[in-house]
């Protein structure tokens, strides 16, 4: 069974992987491998104001956020997406985006970035040029521990902080600005 989205109506940020991997579909929750860092990096980066692990992914919407990837397809790795499923994840991405209308896409990892724009996108990790209908394109580094140009945590935590500035300086609506909750708002969580 495919892995579902998680889709909240015009969302601050959309996250974007590239596909789910194998223990991901297994468990039916995004970034579910124990080793990868996403949800930590989430919560140190600031932009979620309280832990949360895989199991919790479903509460992005209460924090402005949704979640996708570009082929449903689970696998081992990216490389084993063939061309064809990719090209149809392009199309079905894009009108997802106009359809849910987040303020900003967040692509996990280069290479979909790079696969979404082909050779037009600029290189490296951070805030791009690209909008897709009405959205910025913020990178980010592809949390896995397999990634090499980005070993440590603390390598990917500076793009994880880099995405909230760029979410608080581009916020449509300055009060959705991300910001930590209330003891109040904490109690209700």
């Amino acid at each position: 069974m495919p892995l579902r989205d998680i889709i909240t109506p015009n969302p601050r940020v959309l996250f974007v992987g590239i596909n789910p991997s194998l223990r991901s579909e297994q468990v039916g929750h995004h970034f579910a491998s124990p080793t990868n860092p996403f949800w930590r990096l989430l919560y140190e980066a600031k932009l979620i104001p309280v832990p949360l692990i895989y199991d919790d992914d479903k509460r992005l919407g209460e924090f402005g956020m949704a979640m996708t990837n570009l082929c449903a397809r689970a696998s081992r790795s990216a490389a084993e997406l063939t061309r064809e499923e990719i090209l149809a994840g392009k199309r079905i991405l894009a009108k997802k985006i106009a359809r849910i209308g987040p303020e900003v896409v967040a692509f996990v990892g280069l290479s979909i970035y790079r696969d979404f724009f082909g050779k037009s996108g600029s290189p490296g990790a951070g805030a791009k040029d690209e909008m897709i209908s009405g959205a910025r394109v913020f990178v980010l580094p592809n949390p896995s521990g397999l990634n090499a140009s980005f070993p440590g945590f603390k390598h990917k935590l500076i793009w994880f902080e880099k995405l909230r500035e760029f979410i608080d300086a581009h916020a449509l609506q300055p009060e959705l600005q991300l910001r930590p909750l209330t003891a109040r708002e904490q109690d209700k969580g």
